[in-house]
């Protein structure tokens, strides 16, 4: 019998390293997820406009909560890079990017976008 070295079947997450196309890959598929379970947030915000200036004062009052504010930034970051991806897409739609050096650099062009959006936009409404 040959002596065999003990090494696993296939790849795990300690030895292979994802590529950054695949990280955002799966950072777009949370994303999405994480927009999904906070739609409730945003219908919450279009009942306390239209229920009047008290409802909507105590929602504001609820934005100033430290908390709330972080989970409120990560919604916007989600929602751009959602965005950013969706763009990205677009461009491979038209037979663009798909050489592997244009490949990484539009996977940064995205999340660097996606952070200066969420940053203008955090700047301009809080």
């Amino acid at each position: 019998m040959m002596n065999q070295r003990q090494r696993p079947l296939s790849p795990h997450l300690q030895i292979y390293r994802l590529p950054l196309t695949g990280l955002i890959s799966i950072s777009h598929r949370i994303s999405g997820i994480f927009l999904s379970l906070a739609l409730p947030a945003l219908v919450y915000l279009l009942i306390s406009i239209a229920a009047g200036e008290t409802r909507y004062q105590q929602m504001q009052s609820a934005l100033q909560i430290l908390p709330v504010q972080i989970l409120y930034g990560l919604m916007i970051y989600a929602l751009l890079l959602h965005l950013c991806h969706g763009v990205r897409h677009l461009i491979w739609d038209f037979g663009a990017g798909f050489a592997r050096n244009h490949l990484i650099w539009l996977a940064l062009i995205e999340v660097i976008s996606a952070l200066a959006l969420t940053g203008l936009w955090l700047f301009f409404t809080l």
